[in-house]
């Protein structure tokens, strides 16, 4: 009994580990080899690939090495950069709307003001990227956006919740943990099972969002809007929220444990 019971617990501790490094690419990965840290294309190349486009027909630039580039103001829609590099590239106020940015890695990449609207990042690697007033208006973004920088932003309609029916890879969901979401507005979002923890969301706009199964512990909600949000299981933990805003809250986790203001 007890070698079938250590069989089981070695199992889920497997399967455990292998959730979290699905998401986790990071791991192991040497960012300042030339793949990772330069760039095999200039923005000519690129400017050349656009305006050389086929009616009807995407621009490959998946698998690509961008990094670095200044890709700002280009029109990159509908643009396939899936397993692209754009570590430390500039798109500033670049229009990516509907591009495939799946398996992409956009690390400390530049996307102030960037419109990503219906853009689709699954896997996608965005650690501290910077996207203070980007659109994400109906994107599906299910890759790891820790230590983002999204103030103003607009995610209204986007999908940022686990994929519960493809888990090959482990549970894949946005993760925003301790990202700067200041002001952002989450209005008609699908949050359920992200994770937020640590997120500075103080204003932010959750209005009919679902954040069912969420987990926000420790983030700061001051002057949050949670009108018409679905708040069932998610878990405020430590979190900032307003004390006017908890009788709103009521279906959340650990509303006795939140701080009020």
């Amino acid at each position: 009994m007890r070698i079938v019971l250590g069989l089981v617990v070695i199992c889920f501790a497997a399967l455990s580990a292998q959730g979290l490094r699905a998401q986790d690419m990071l791991q192991g990965v040497d960012l300042a080899q030339p793949a990772y840290s330069q760039a095999e294309l200039t923005r000519a190349d690129i400017e050349a690939a656009l305006q050389h486009r086929k009616s009807g027909h995407k621009v490959d630039l998946s698998e690509k090495s961008l990094n670095g580039l200044d890709l700002s103001g280009l029109d990159l829609h509908d643009v396939d950069f899936r397993a692209a590099r754009l570590n430390k590239t500039s798109l500033a106020g670049a229009r990516l709307d509907d591009a495939i940015l799946d398996q992409a890695w956009l690390i400390e990449a530049d996307l102030t003001g960037a419109s990503l609207k219906g853009a689709r990042a699954f896997a996608t690697q965005m650690q501290r990227m910077r996207a203070d007033g980007a659109d994400f208006a109906h994107a599906r973004l299910a890759g790891d956006l820790t230590g983002a920088s999204a103030r103003g932003a607009n995610f209204s309609e986007a999908d940022l919740s686990a994929d519960m029916k493809n888990q090959s890879m482990g549970l894949m969901r946005a993760v925003l943990r301790s990202a700067v979401l200041e002001g952002a507005r989450f209005h008609n979002a699908n949050l359920a099972s992200a994770d937020l923890r640590f997120a500075r969301g103080a204003g932010a706009d959750f209005s009919n969002a679902n954040l069912k199964g969420a987990d926000a512990a420790g983030a700061d909600f001051a002057g949050a809007n949670w009108t018409g949000a679905k708040t069932e299981g998610l878990d405020l933990d430590s979190a900032q929220i307003d004390a006017t805003a908890r009788a709103t809250l009521a279906g959340a986790q650990n509303v006795d444990r939140a701080r009020l203001k």
